[in-house]
């Protein structure tokens, strides 16, 4: 079933010209927002997703936002780069999350969440940390569309889901059923797709982290965490929480700041 994936990553259409862009302005030192504004103005599926995604209650702006430049005034360079490089993805990858029990808006909305909490948790912790877990943290389960393409190829729905249902991780049962986890396709994807080299060693071993370089192991915990919370299928959920607060303290992460994120997310949700 391996070779099945590898085929289906390099059938995958190209990044578009604006996202190539995009990437390429994020690896630069000094950023400024009026060249951002340049290139994602090019992009109309980009201008949409971000006018969307910052009048949603998780940022709980007080007045709508109706321009991209007020959106990247509000929400921050990187904030705004994670957004638009996520959304063209997800656009690309795009297919049926069936074996998930998930619709791709599910989907997105657990990815935007987890970069949002990101942003509340580390902004506490460690600002240069944090702008470089936002990508990561929002992208990480995009290998999950290839996943679900596979497993209902190979008519495996009906057992994957049946794993899921007595316990199994979905780590574990993509691991069974598929042969490769979340972690390890999204990597390949990125790399298919010559996106840097940093962003893939972030998520690579997010499902395996004893298999983690010690100098990324800490980042890695932490996306573990995120995606944990953010859980595609119950984010933010009492259960989902508690499994995410019991990782953090057992990898040793600050733990109340954590909590305090959640608490601030979890509050602007009531408003939806």
């Amino acid at each position: 079933m391996t070779s099945n994936i590898l085929e289906k990553i390099e059938s995958l259409p190209p990044l578009p010209k604006t996202i190539i862009e995009i990437e390429e302005f994020r690896k630069k030192y000094e950023k400024e927002a009026s060249e951002l504004l340049l290139i994602i103005e090019k992009d109309a599926l980009i201008i949409s997703t971000l006018l969307k995604i910052s009048n949603s209650a998780m940022f709980g702006f007080r007045s709508k936002v109706e321009t991209p430049g007020r959106a990247i005034n509000l929400l921050g360079i990187n904030f705004t780069i994670s957004i638009a490089i996520g959304g063209t993805v997800q656009n690309l990858l795009n297919t049926n999350l069936e074996p998930y029990s998930i619709s791709s808006d599910d989907f997105m909305r657990a990815s935007n969440l987890s970069s949002t909490l990101t942003s509340l948790w580390l902004s506490r912790v460690d600002v240069d940390l944090k702008d470089e877990i936002l990508l990561p943290a929002l992208l990480q389960e995009a290998g999950k569309f290839i996943l679900a393409d596979i497993i209902t190829s190979e008519q495996k729905t009906d057992e994957f889901k049946a794993m899921i249902a007595s316990g199994s991780s979905l780590a574990n049962a993509e691991k069974e059923i598929v042969g490769l986890t979340t972690s390890e396709i999204t990597a390949k994807i990125f790399r298919h797709w010559k996106l840097s080299e940093n962003l893939i060693d972030l998520i690579e071993f997010v499902d395996d982290i004893p298999k983690c370089a010690e100098d990324k192991k800490q980042k890695a915990q932490i996306l573990d965490v995120i995606k944990t919370v953010c859980s595609i299928s119950n984010p933010l959920s009492d259960e989902s929480v508690a499994k995410a607060i019991e990782k953090a303290t057992k990898y040793g992460l600050d733990v109340k700041t954590l909590e305090k994120a959640i608490e601030t997310l979890q509050d602007r949700l009531l408003d939806e």
